[in-house]
């Protein structure tokens, strides 16, 4: 099985390089054309294009990095530390550029740290053990996401709605509930992607954790039992992370 697994996957040779410059190409190509930019220039497709090479040379990297800290529960701690760090200012970054980006920290942490601290007390994540990394992984990116989503829509509906603000505030609001009012409906379409992604699970997508676990030859049950988990914890996660970042901006914790 596990031979047959392996030969189903990828080859790493030359028309796998050649392939993903093509598509990289193709990419930065359709933003040229149809000038896929806030400003209509060419900065998209420059991003396009130094993201899949960044990608490329982190993930190089990465691989060996975690060659060697799975066996080291010091640097795995390390490691897993490092990715909070990015995940946080990647968020923070994006949600806003003044000094209140660090608070994007919390959301991140705050829901993704006791699902994996329950999965290692409860023995479903060994430590040391690989399975850690990618599991923290997927959940800190859904946290990431959802934080940015949240963090962006909620604040662009308080620059658009200001009046209604200052009109719940002449209204008696304490203007926690009056940035809430506004900023809710806007920030909770930050869970839309989590939700289709689980609704369509089988029928349009199959995610990425299923298709790893066939390819590494864990039959189709397992692969599926391990899927419906991450599903629901993302959902878990993002839910907790899209209120905590709500939280942040009706509070001023997070503004521009």
């Amino acid at each position: 099985m596990h031979v047959l697994a392996a030969e189903t996957l990828l080859p790493v040779d030359l028309r796998l390089g050649v392939a993903l410059v093509v598509l990289l190409v193709a990419a930065a190509g359709v933003a040229v054309v149809f000038r896929l930019a806030p400003d209509a220039s060419f900065g998209r497709a420059w991003e396009i294009v130094a993201a899949g090479v960044r990608a490329a040379a982190q993930l190089a990297a990465v691989s060996l990095v975690i060659g060697w800290a799975v066996g080291h529960t010091a640097a795995l701690v390390g490691f897993l530390c490092l990715m909070f760090g990015v995940a946080t200012r990647t968020a923070g970054r994006r949600i806003t550029r003044n000094s209140t980006w660090w608070w994007a920290a919390l959301p991140i942490a705050v829901p993704v740290a006791p699902v994996v601290a329950g999965l290692v007390v409860g023995g479903l994540l060994p430590v040391p053990g690989i399975a850690i990394v990618p599991v923290t992984g997927i959940l800190m990116g859904g946290a990431l996401t959802a934080t940015v989503l949240a963090g962006r829509r909620g604040l662009d509906e308080l620059a658009q709605r200001h009046g209604e603000v200052e009109a719940g505030l002449a209204l008696g609001l304490l203007e926690r509930e009056a940035r809430l009012e506004v900023a809710r409906g806007a920030a909770s379409e930050a869970l839309v992607p989590a939700l289709d992604q689980t609704r369509t699970v089988g029928l349009v997508t199959l995610p990425g954790a299923f298709v790893g676990m066939l390819l590494g030859g864990a039959s189709p049950v397992l692969a599926g039992a391990v899927q419906v988990f991450v599903l629901i914890a993302l959902l878990a996660v993002e839910a907790l992370a899209v209120a905590l970042t709500l939280e942040l901006i009706a509070r001023r914790r997070i503004h521009r």
